[in-house]
């Protein structure tokens, strides 16, 4: 339930004054977005996710300040990126920490034939001015088993 006690979707929380149903799927589409573009190894159509000054965080931990840092590490690795199964991420929550920024909770699993790996990516992104919601400050974050 949102703070105006009406439903909302599971997984989601809401603040005053914003429609949060409006702004899930807004941000769901951009999930999806960046999972297709993982699975095509779509460097550019990965890159006009970001805001020009995001900051994001590899699942290894190396840290890329800015979208030309982002860009360049992009285009050297996503194109050579080699996994022999598919990718798929769900949001799994998100939250309003005002009406134009959203913490997003993300489940990312590689399925291949040798099983499953996981990771559990955080995403805080922000609503443009024409509307968008970008990737604004992002670490991706290895699941380790046992």
């Amino acid at each position: 339930m949102n703070t105006q006690g009406s439903p909302m979707e599971a997984g989601t929380q809401s603040i005053d004054g914003i429609d949060g149903i409006d702004g899930i799927k807004a941000i769901e589409r951009v999930v999806a977005t960046v999972e297709r573009t993982q699975r095509d190894k779509d460097a550019e159509g990965f890159l006009t996710l970001f805001r020009p000054d995001a900051l994001w965080t590899t699942g290894h931990g190396k840290v890329l300040l800015g979208l030309d840092a982002i860009a360049e590490f992009t285009r050297a690795v996503l194109p050579q990126a080699v996994w022999d199964g598919d990718v798929t991420y769900e949001v799994i929550h998100t939250q309003f920490l005002r009406p134009d920024v959203a913490a997003v909770k993300v489940r990312q699993v590689y399925h291949s034939a040798e099983g499953e790996t996981e990771g559990a990516p955080l995403y805080v992104m922000t609503k443009q001015e024409d509307g968008r919601w970008l990737l604004h400050a992002c670490q991706n974050t290895e699941v380790r088993s046992g």
